[in-house]
């Protein structure tokens, strides 16, 4: 019998595709937090488009398209940013961890992978966010996932998108680590956490998601029409 083609797998079926071929940025615990948002927006219904601040390659764009696409979400846009030219120099508050450059990519990878799965491909922004986030994102955005990695990152995205954000819309702050609310979680890069501490002072109005392993996530969920920020 021959294999079914790519775009009619399921998705537990691309899911264990992505944690096989692409686990180097998505994991058993991602995926399925992502999903659960993204599944919710059309629950709530809630307006607006989806975006990824630090694509790399399109590994949780393909997926993030997947679950909108299963959910009836055909109609909700998937915006990319990143500057395919890998990390920046990191900053005085991130750590010495990766060189400038690791993990650079570029739009064809992104076009490549969601073609390979038959799916419509994101509008893909090109550049650093301080360069694209100012004038490139959508008027309102339901769904925000940053995987900036540094502090100076961060903080740019969340000064971008949280004016954006539709009323009971969220945003995933990826390593967020809040060891108090989860002492799994992975530390390896605390400017994210302290990026947001900036922005949002304090309290924090960050819900922390925890996984069965290390996952550090921090969800902000906008607040409805009619009540303060």
């Amino acid at each position: 019998m021959r294999p079914r083609p790519p775009a009619l797998l399921s998705l537990a079926e691309l899911h264990d595709w992505l944690l096989e071929h692409h686990d180097d940025t998505v994991d058993a615990d991602r995926l399925p937090a992502i999903r659960t948002e993204l599944e919710q927006l059309g629950a709530r219904d809630v307006p607006g488009a989806v975006i990824e601040l630090g694509c790399y390659r399109g590994a949780m764009a393909l997926w993030m398209r997947a679950v909108l696409d299963a959910t009836g979400q055909h109609q909700r846009p998937v915006h990319v940013y990143d500057s395919f030219q890998g990390l920046p120099e990191r900053g005085e508050k991130d750590p010495d961890l990766f060189e400038a450059g690791y993990l650079r990519a570029e739009p064809e990878q992104v076009l490549a992978l969601h073609d390979r799965w038959g799916r419509t491909p994101p509008v893909i922004h090109p550049g650093w966010f301080h360069e694209t986030l100012p004038d490139q994102l959508p008027v309102e955005i339901a769904f925000a996932y940053l995987d900036g990695d540094y502090y100076d990152s961060i903080h740019t995205c969340l000064t971008a998108c949280v004016p954006r954000m539709a009323p009971g819309g969220t945003l995933i702050v990826d390593d967020y680590a809040d060891l108090e609310a989860n002492p799994k979680a992975w530390n390896g890069l605390p400017g994210v956490k302290a990026a947001c501490e900036d922005y949002f002072r304090v309290p924090s109005p960050l819900e922390v998601i925890a996984g069965a392993g290390d996952l550090a996530f921090g969800r902000y969920t906008a607040p409805a029409e009619g009540t303060d920020q």
